[in-house]
């Protein structure tokens, strides 16, 4: 059995059979969470939330850099969109991004929560582009039983979480037709509904997917209104990054290279004591990464 976790060097190297046994171990380990995760309060004292990575390991590891930092009880939420587009000094960055947090979740199951986003919810409905099948036949030869089994692990994040000081936190949005009380609707999800959550893009965003309707300022309005809560944060949008809305009452993170020169590779430090009003109050931190290259494994 290997020790967890499993840095995105190691991933890279790997056999076939290795990478079998590994998956076997995750799948033992990786918990399986509900739709909607309330992070209870007293767990810790900060979350070290990073936006979409989407294979930049280099990224990712200096949030869980953020995330081991002493002083502290921190948990470690991820934002979705672990997968797919990764950049040239992380060549099979998906395969190795995406089992090096698994292994985290494996080693601290209370401590780390990787939501999904539009690439993790292939299965519902498909991003384009999607490299991940071909990375994982790269590295490990063709089986698409491996593929299948890493997205079944993907899946096991739920599709949203909300901290005891306000803050929702989802890869994209949120549903629009709630029921009461509005944690219920998480249980009854249909497509439209999880895409609302993981594909909808916000009004002031450039881009139109296509794959949810926009949503704006009131409909933010009545999810608060309905939920209680009182901040969003989000991935999904890289022109958005690292950018008060809303009266300051959402934030969309990036934590990848390959959008840097919208916002930079960002991370957030979210208190999980007493009540969160503005963004404000969170703190933004660049990470060391942003601006740099590295050489090729």
């Amino acid at each position: 059995m290997r020790e967890l976790p499993v840095s995105p060097a190691d991933v890279l190297e790997l056999s076939p059979e290795d990478a079998d046994a590994l998956l076997d171990q995750l799948e033992r380990a990786v918990p399986v969470h509900p739709p909607l995760v309330e992070i209870p309060a007293g767990r810790a004292e900060r979350a070290v939330v990073f936006g979409d990575t989407h294979g930049d390991w280099r990224s990712t590891a200096a949030a869980v850099e953020l995330f081991d930092a002493p002083g502290g009880t921190q948990i470690l939420v991820g934002l979705g969109d672990y997968v797919d587009r990764a950049i040239d000094d992380c060549p099979e960055g998906s395969v190795a991004n995406a089992i090096y947090l698994l292994s985290l979740a494996a080693t601290f199951p209370e401590r780390v929560l990787l939501l999904q986003g539009n690439h993790e919810t292939v299965r519902t409905v498909p991003p384009l582009p999607h490299t991940l099948p071909e990375e994982v036949d790269a590295l490990w030869g063709p089986d698409a039983s491996r593929y299948d089994r890493l997205v079944g692990l993907l899946e096991r994040g739920p599709l949203a979480a909300t901290t005891p000081s306000g803050v929702y936190l989802a890869h994209a949005g949120f549903p629009r037709q709630l029921y009461s009380p509005w944690t219920r609707t998480f249980s009854h999800l249909d497509v439209e509904g999880v895409c609302e959550v993981v594909w909808a893009e916000c009004d002031l965003a450039r881009s139109r997917r296509g794959g949810a309707p926009v949503w704006g300022a009131r409909d933010l309005d009545r999810f608060f209104e309905a939920s209680g809560l009182s901040l969003l944060l989000r991935g999904h949008d890289p022109d958005l990054c690292g950018r008060p809305l809303y009266a300051g009452r959402c934030l969309t993170l990036h934590t990848t290279r390959l959008y840097e020169t919208y916002g930079g590779v960002v991370a957030a430090l979210v208190p999980l004591g007493p009540r969160l009003t503005s963004v404000a109050e969170l703190q933004l931190r660049h990470l060391p990464t942003e601006g740099r290259t590295f050489p090729t494994p």
